[in-house]
């Protein structure tokens, strides 16, 4: 039986919103792993369903230009507490070793710090997978979603 082109639709636009999601776990994955790197993977997935699906229709244009903008936001937050991180660390360092503070002073801010980040990206994580699971619901029936907190790149 042959699918009408709504529903094929509705699938791509909600597969557009999932895939987010598939880039996030692939990273934590590489994470896991031990590969200490942070790219973008978020965005690749849904980039390349709006790029190759957004001339066959509008909705898909519009509903993966909102994925793109919030994944792009989210990576763009993601930087900024990695700097926001990284200037702490090494204030934290310079000052325990200009003052000939002990290692266990060093350990103690390392560790309340990773405690912080773990708690920030585990929070950033299951808001997401609400978010997106609920814009992919809501643009599947045909609804108009826009994501909160987003910057719009893509117009």
């Amino acid at each position: 039986m042959k699918e009408k082109p709504k529903q094929k639709m509705c699938i791509w636009v909600m597969l557009c919103h999932f895939s987010a999601l598939v880039g996030w776990i692939l990273l934590l994955f590489l994470v896991f792993l031990g590969i200490p790197l942070y790219l973008p993977l978020n965005i690749l997935p849904p980039l390349i369903i709006w790029r190759f699906k957004k001339s066959q229709y509008p909705w898909i244009n519009f509903q993966g230009k909102e994925s793109l903008n919030f994944q792009m936001s989210l990576t763009f937050y993601t930087f900024i507490v990695i700097t926001i991180s990284l200037f702490i660390v090494l204030t934290s360092v310079s000052l325990a070793v200009t003052t000939n503070g002990s290692i266990n002073e060093i350990r103690n801010t390392f560790n309340k710090l990773l405690s912080i980040l773990m708690s920030l990206i585990l929070f950033k994580l299951v808001l997401q997978s609400f978010v997106v699971t609920f814009a992919a619901i809501k643009a599947y029936n045909g609804e108009y979603y826009r994501y909160p907190c987003q910057i719009r790149v893509l117009r």
